[in-house]
């Protein structure tokens, strides 16, 4: 059999090279900066509050629990980010989330950080326990939750009781796992009041360290509700659920015995069903993976292959390109990641020579632009997939779909509904990795959030919208123009160059990767040497469910 490698045509030697790879070095350095702070959580006055109470912050407990040897896959780590500023904000929603194998086993792992605002749920952090809940959901991975929370954020409690994906969710689909078999073991190691003293009582096991209470309502509140004084202890300490009410499985002396008792409990469960993906040992890739940062060209007129990239992501840099010669704009074709079996769905950034059908005239068709050749193939790509049970992963740097009077004439609304119908039906684990542009109904026909990713990531060079800045900022300026002619006015050109930055700068930060990870529209930004990592972690965590319903796709406009 023929070894399909992709052969390098990158110089690390070369001045655009040079220059790309300190641009993005630049901007991973801020990124890792703000992590380093969101870990930070409410900070060292916090932590040391809390370690006064014979408690581990979240962190601590979650390094202790999972395996020697295993990394914490972290979450969402930029949920509510930049939000809730006039209550102090709540660095990462006040929960850590994040995949790690205990006991060797993938777990998805819940941990209310107590160091912000006690742990009380803000609207972000319901939908970030949602959002892990999902994936635990979709993946069947096993779930741990380290309780450690003063419930509800009262001042916003309208944001985060009522909607189906507020608090009320939690408690649903703790109940939905179980029915489904999926293992949740919660272990309460500080407070649990209120509406989340469910989230424990709907898990397979609970554990509970001394000093912890577990009521529906403390003290002070049944004292005003009916007059009755007692105390914490008495009232939900982990004596009384242990001896009385039989709430509790296992009563443990402080965290370290708790987190000991966790391992020792996913120690004995059951074997996972055996994946249905095809794997294989895994193998490195051919290149060094940090070349991404000097290969890499930002911007919607920025050229790159795309190809270049790919080698440095799939197992021995082997690709099995899928009608190399045909909608070029659009690659595709078969790989490894991690000994995994996956299909690959990218944008090409490079232009591309091409001939226009029915005419021989030579074109160039613009690297980022879906045509109607390229959604066609792609259409066609993602069937086969589905036909054979192959994962799929998407690489995102898409402008949108072509347009103009010869898109059309070629049927381009037709070919894009049927990417976007391949996309949509598609049965088979889906995941995504935008790293650049990400605009338009390109994002969707790629599988954006709105499409059940089982993971979504992004580089800090994605740019997440309708449309670039620039783009919008231009059609906006003159919509307002005309708008100001028709009441008898004009700008001056002083003032419409303010509102074209004003219109601008306000679509660039929102387009930034931060405000889409703020609110959970990716499930991380990662370093784009670290690609390979996050995709085996997702695809890890995606064979661990081995069922994959009959693939359908209804009406196709051909």
């Amino acid at each position: 059999m023929s070894r399909a490698l992709i052969k390098t045509h990158v110089d690390p030697r070369s001045e655009i090279f040079q220059k790309n790879a300190r641009e993005m070095a630049d901007l991973m350095h801020r990124i890792k900066t703000e992590e380093e702070v969101l870990r930070e959580g409410g900070g060292k006055n916090a932590a040391d509050a809390q370690h006064k109470k014979g408690r581990m912050t979240a962190r601590e407990r979650i390094g202790r629990v999972i395996d020697r040897d295993s990394t914490f896959f972290e979450l969402s780590l930029f949920a509510a980010h930049g939000m809730y500023e006039e209550w102090g904000g709540a660095p990462a929603a006040g929960v850590i989330t994040g995949l790690a194998r205990v006991c060797g086993r993938l777990t998805m792992i819940v941990a209310n950080d107590a160091t912000v605002k006690a742990g009380a749920f803000f609207p972000m952090t319901a939908k970030k326990v949602i959002r892990a809940q999902n994936i635990a959901l979709e993946n069947r991975a096993p779930t741990l939750y380290l309780v450690d929370s003063a419930g509800v954020f009262l001042p916003l409690q309208e944001d985060v009781f009522p909607d189906t994906d507020d608090f009320g969710r939690v408690f649903r689909n703790n109940a939905v796992m179980s029915a489904r078999g999926i293992p949740q073991i919660t272990a309460i190691m500080g407070t649990c009041v209120a509406g989340g003293a469910y989230l424990p009582v709907m898990c397979d096991h609970i554990l509970m360290t001394e000093g912890s209470g577990l009521f529906l309502a403390g003290p002070a509140l049944v004292q005003a509700a009916i007059g009755q004084q007692a105390s914490a202890e008495e009232l939900g300490g982990a004596r009384m659920h242990s001896q009385v009410s039989g709430t509790v499985d296992f009563r443990e002396p402080d965290d370290a015995a708790c987190l000991q008792r966790i391992r020792a409990l996913v120690d004995k469960m059951g074997s996972a069903p055996a994946a249905v993906f095809d794997f294989r040992e895994p193998q490195p890739p051919a290149y060094p993976s940090d070349e991404i940062y000097g290969i890499f060209k930002g911007g919607p007129t920025g050229q790159y292959d795309m190809r270049e990239i790919i080698a440095r992501i799939v197992d021995a840099s082997e690709f099995e390109e899928y009608r190399a010669e045909y909608g070029q704009t659009v690659l595709c074709g078969y790989a490894r990641i991690g000994g995994w079996a996956v299909g690959v769905v990218a944008n090409q950034k490079k232009h591309a020579r091409t001939v226009v059908p029915g005419t021989g005239q030579k074109r160039i068709e613009f690297g980022g632009v879906i045509y109607t050749a390229a959604a066609e193939k792609a259409a066609r790509f993602i069937m086969d997939c589905n036909q054979n049970r192959v994962p799929l992963l998407f690489l995102h740097d898409v402008n949108g779909f072509m347009v103009g009077k010869e898109a059309e004439w070629s049927g381009i609304i037709r070919a894009g509904a049927k990417m976007v119908n391949a996309v949509s039906n598609s049965v088979v684990p889906k995941v995504v990795v935008i790293c650049g542009g990400s605009f338009g109904a390109g994002h969707y026909a790629m599988c954006g959030k709105a499409y059940d990713p089982r993971f979504i990531f992004a580089w800090p060079t994605a740019r997440y919208a309708v449309m670039s800045g620039e783009s919008a900022a231009g059609t906006l300026v003159e919509i307002r123009l005309r708008q100001l002619e028709r009441q008898g006015r004009k700008l001056t050109e002083e003032e419409r160059k303010d509102l074209y930055e004003s219109v601008r700068n306000t679509y660039d930060r929102q387009a930034d990767p931060r405000y889409a990870a703020a609110r959970l529209w990716v499930d991380a930004i990662i370093d784009p040497a670290e690609t390979r990592e996050a995709l085996i972690w997702a695809l890890d965590a995606a064979a661990l469910n081995p069922e994959i319903p009959e693939f359908k796709t209804g009406v196709l406009q051909t």
